[in-house]
């Protein structure tokens, strides 16, 4: 019988309090235990601290996660949890990704401050934004756009928006229903015309490898079909080497017994890239990943790739 907190890691902002929030009223619905019986323990990352530079200039997607890994890694959180989104492909010794809650809307969003569409932007506009993906989208889509870097909290950029800084900037929308800031969308974006990053939308729980104490807790908030999808969609990334540093989407869809998933990768200017979509079972869900990562890998060539660099 467990007598001490269960102690959840995460980062500090909104959101990442939105998400261990909702993770431990899950976990308390789930096995009809008490508020006291999860310790929220809020952690400062690196990638937190430096809000100046795009993530591909100071590390990746690590720089979200290496000081809640680290302490997970030692004992002192019980599970930590993430934005999936967030996640790098390779995790360190011992650590694992044991559940992920239900998926959110895996959407983009524009909030658009001088038009209500990424369409009807005036000729020459900036959109400010910092992932990769949606930069190259943005000028695959409108050529004219000027693109500037973004970041900082929702709060942050929404109030940069405010304040005149751009005309225009994109968010995830499971963040803002999360956030309950569904208010300020002006436009929903197709993601067959603007696909998500893989595993956009999905709130993952990491923690050791052999804690069964710990799989059991959390094995009852595990989603089988986000869990199968996002195994597909991060599987598509660890065969493209992708990280904050890539153009890189791709989402995956359940269907039954039945998964399709629909890859692109994109470079940064948006003016050339290559499509995969590939089908099967659920089971087969890493492969088919993989797979796909592999497709476009090799009808890209390496000449492709150096461009990233």
């Amino acid at each position: 019988m467990q007598t001490k907190p269960f102690r959840i890691g995460t980062r500090g902002s909104p959101l990442a309090l939105a998400q261990a929030a909702e993770t431990r009223a899950r976990l308390m619905a789930a096995h009809d235990l008490p508020e006291e019986m999860f310790e929220i323990v809020v952690l400062s990352t690196t990638g937190d601290r430096v809000t100046d530079r795009p993530l591909s200039e100071i590390g990746g997607k690590g720089l979200f996660t290496l000081e809640l890994e680290e302490q997970l890694s030692s004992g002192e959180l019980d599970f930590a949890v993430h934005s999936s989104k967030d996640m790098p492909t390779v995790l360190p010794d011992g650590l694992h990704i044991s559940a992920y809650l239900p998926r959110e809307d895996i959407r983009d969003a524009l909030i658009g401050r001088t038009a209500p569409s990424l369409t009807a932007l005036p000729d020459g506009a900036t959109v400010g934004t910092a992932s990769l993906r949606r930069q190259a989208l943005v000028r695959r889509t409108r050529p004219d756009i000027q693109v500037t870097i973004f970041r900082g909290s929702v709060g942050t950029r929404l109030r940069k928006l405010d304040e005149g800084h751009v005309d225009a900037t994109l968010l995830a929308f499971a963040g803002l229903k999360r956030l309950a800031r569904e208010e300020v969308v002006t436009e929903l974006l197709d993601p067959e015309r603007f696909p998500p990053a893989p595993a956009q939308g999905a709130i993952c729980i990491e923690s050791r490898i052999g804690d069964k104490r710990v799989d059991t807790l959390l094995e009852a908030v595990n989603d089988r079909p986000t869990y199968d999808a996002v195994s597909c969609e991060r599987a598509f990334l660890m065969a493209l080497d992708g990280s904050c540093r890539t153009p890189i989407a791709g989402y995956a869809l359940c269907d039954g017994d039945h998964l399709r998933f629909s890859g692109l990768i994109l470079t940064p200017d948006g003016q050339k890239e290559y499509s995969v979509e590939v089908d099967g079972t659920r089971a087969e869900a890493e492969a088919l990943g993989r797979r796909a990562g592999e497709t476009v890998r090799t009808a890209a060539g390496p000449g492709f790739f150096e461009t990233w660099s």
